[in-house]
């Protein structure tokens, strides 16, 4: 029988593991006051859905499931920013509130950035649950960012790069 090749959560985590698990919290965390803060200058009400769907749907349950995993296995955890308040779209003068496809551009960026994390923390992992968890968030990240993305054509926020359009004149 080779080495660790027992009960995956009975094994020690490696620095690796810790630390991308760590920085993924501390990211989720931040990432949850920031989509807080931009509720509040999203004027369109399907974005606004998705930005209330993303927090409670796929960053507070990613965040209860990597609190518990550091937990568990004795690590301290990063801090958590405050919970942001609610404001009134109008009160935001228009020319320093973010608009909507600025707001979607972020949270596509941002989609992008957790599928490569994810990847990543998944490519590092020795133990297979923490590998599988990385792996369902992946997966959840991925149907996230095709709902944006239709949301982002639908809305004709989508600022495509230069597209190759080939001509039948040859």
């Amino acid at each position: 029988m080779g080495i660790l090749s027992g009960n995956p959560k009975e094994e020690p985590m490696h620095y690796g593991e810790i630390f991308g698990v760590w920085s993924y919290l501390l990211t989720a965390k931040g990432l949850v006051a920031g989509y807080q803060t931009l509720l509040n200058h999203t004027g369109d009400e399907d974005l606004k859905r998705f930005i209330e769907d993303s927090i409670e749907n796929v960053l507070k349950p990613e965040i209860q499931e990597t609190e518990n995993l550091l937990k568990e296995n004795g690590i301290a955890l990063p801090p958590s920013p405050p919970e942001r308040p609610k404001a009134c779209w109008e009160n935001i003068p228009a020319g320093t509130r973010f608009t909507d496809p600025e707001i979607a551009a972020m949270l596509s960026k941002d989609i992008a950035a957790g599928l490569v994390a994810c990847s990543t923390i998944m490519g590092q992992c020795i133990r297979e649950d923490i590998a599988l968890m990385y792996g369902q968030f992946h997966m959840k990240k991925a149907q996230y960012g095709a709902t944006l993305l239709r949301m982002n054509k639908e809305k004709g926020w989508i600022v495509p790069p230069p597209l190759n359009v080939k001509s039948s004149d040859c």
